[in-house]
């Protein structure tokens, strides 16, 4: 499969990948609301659209990749009423909510940052676009589907359906929504109850207002992505993404919102990434039945007895189809590292082989056909893993390689592991020489640096890596030295 195909969630099929400007790709991914440390369903997501990211980088393609930042906007349930999610926590914490902006931000970088994500081309925040989105709801109240009542300025869903269709991305039928609300009279200023805020009037309490045409408020939560994605990537562009549970409602309003402001259909390929669960069960705060990414790295959780290597989590990931729920068990978690260390032994047995005289570079190059293939078909990565399993069982039965054949089997794992998965391979401790003993030297002396820093995250991430390869590190107050197990 020469050309690659995405499944596009508007249209439900395949379809063949055709960038608007050959060679330059736009995407858009919305990211995480910074009100609390970044759970794994996110981090799913994200690593999800790093990789998507990736392939099309590898594919030979400048990438601009937006992914925002949500620092007002977001009230509770994902409603139109109640308190934003940021101030909510700004109380519980006493801190001021850029504070918590700030905080937990910086924590979502962490974590992304010890998955091995490259940090996207632009993060923009909605505080940080204010105006922008004040001149989006004039425009759309210009044209007539908005209206304002005390302050408050709604989209007017039922006007919006009968000129454009609404509910296409979700598949949902608009009288099938409003046969499935109950608004008594008198309890709400909307129109309709699938009316949804654009801007919302602040009461004496609320702590994020801004002054706006109708009065002191904040922007709605759906607002903030239709104002930076068109603004980054132009009023049509190539891809958006985001998590399942962002389909509806937060897609269908978005592209209700650039509709009208733009006249156009805003994105071309909608992409969804797929739920996690932990051990058959939805994950929920409620329940217990939660994991936070470095709990799952340092072990330190109620589910498993030990710890697992972000490379082995990112691996893990890997190893289903994006649009496929991912259940995180001890037994799954077991059998991703199995076959990511059989993978990562033959890459490092490629690199210390003596060459023979056994040429095999053209079953290599057919199996580097087929893991582009795969990933070619919607980026199927378990497609491609099961090929790169071919290649090692290939470089094992195989004995007196010749030279090219080594280093084609070296660069197809390079390629595919690490540049496109982004799952980082690391030398066993076994075979170090001192050149390798000293960045050894190195990764505890960066874990110290985190450690000043106050960054426990990155420093609990160097520690697991270092215990993955055999190496053991002990902390005193004459400081820290290391171990081979």
């Amino acid at each position: 499969m020469d050309q690659l195909t995405i499944y596009n969630s508007q249209t439900r099929q395949k379809e063949i990948f055709k960038p608007i400007h050959e060679g330059h790709v736009g995407l858009y991914v919305c990211g995480p609301t910074v009100y609390s440390d970044v759970h794994l369903g996110n981090c799913r997501t994200f690593i999800t659209f790093d990789m998507i990211s990736r392939y099309l980088t590898f594919l030979g393609n400048k990438v601009r990749y937006v992914r925002n930042i949500t620092d007002a906007g977001h009230l509770e349930n994902d409603a139109d009423e109640g308190e934003d999610k940021i101030a909510q926590r700004a109380k519980l914490e006493q801190l001021e909510p850029m504070e918590i902006v700030q905080k937990y931000t910086l924590g979502f970088r962490q974590v992304m940052a010890v998955f091995n994500s490259i940090p996207p081309s632009i993060e923009p925040t909605a505080t940080g676009h204010i105006v922008e989105q004040i001149d989006m709801i004039e425009d759309i109240i210009k044209k007539g589907y908005a209206y304002e009542v005390n302050g408050s300025v709604y989209f007017d869903v039922t006007k919006y359906d009968a000129s454009y269709g609404y509910g296409e991305l979700s598949g949902r039928k608009i009288e099938d929504m409003i046969s499935g609300t109950r608004t008594l009279d008198g309890q709400s200023e909307k129109r309709n109850p699938l009316d949804f805020a654009l801007w919302k009037k602040a009461g004496p309490n609320h702590i994020m207002r801004w002054n706006s045409p109708w009065g002191v408020g904040f922007p709605g939560w759906h607002l903030e992505c239709s104002v930076m994605s068109s603004k980054y990537l132009g009023e049509t562009f190539d891809i958006h993404g985001g998590g399942m549970d962002l389909k509806f409602p937060h897609h269908e309003c978005e592209i209700a919102q650039c509709t009208v402001a733009h006249d156009k259909n805003p994105v071309n390929y909608w992409m969804h990434a797929n739920m996690l669960t932990l051990n058959s069960a939805k994950m929920s705060k409620s329940t217990g039945n939660t994991l936070l990414p470095m709990e799952l790295i340092n072990g330190n959780n109620a589910f498993f007895d030990r710890g697992f290597t972000p490379s082995i989590v990112r691996f893990f990931m890997m190893m289903a189809h994006y649009r496929s729920t991912l259940d995180f068990s001890k037994n799954a978690l077991e059998s991703a590292e199995k076959a990511f260390l059989k993978i990562q032994d033959t890459y490092f047995e490629l690199g210390d082989m003596d060459a023979g005289d056994i040429n095999k570079v053209v079953e290599i190059k057919t199996l580097e056909q087929k893991a582009k293939a795969a990933l070619n078909d919607d980026f199927n990565t378990p497609q491609c893993i099961a090929v790169l399993h071919e290649l090692a069982k290939l470089v094992r039965t195989t004995s007196g390689l010749d030279t090219e054949s080594i280093a084609a089997a070296q660069l197809l794992l390079h390629q595919y592991v690490e540049e496109v998965m982004g799952v980082q391979f690391i030398k066993p401790v076994d075979s170090l020489n001192s050149k390798e003993g000293e960045l050894v030297n190195m990764l505890i002396n960066l874990r110290q640096d985190a450690k000043l820093s106050k960054n426990w995250a990155q420093a609990d991430a160097i520690r697991n890596e270092l215990k993955d390869i055999g190496i053991e590190i002990k902390d005193s107050k004459d400081g820290t030295t290391w171990t081979k197990l």
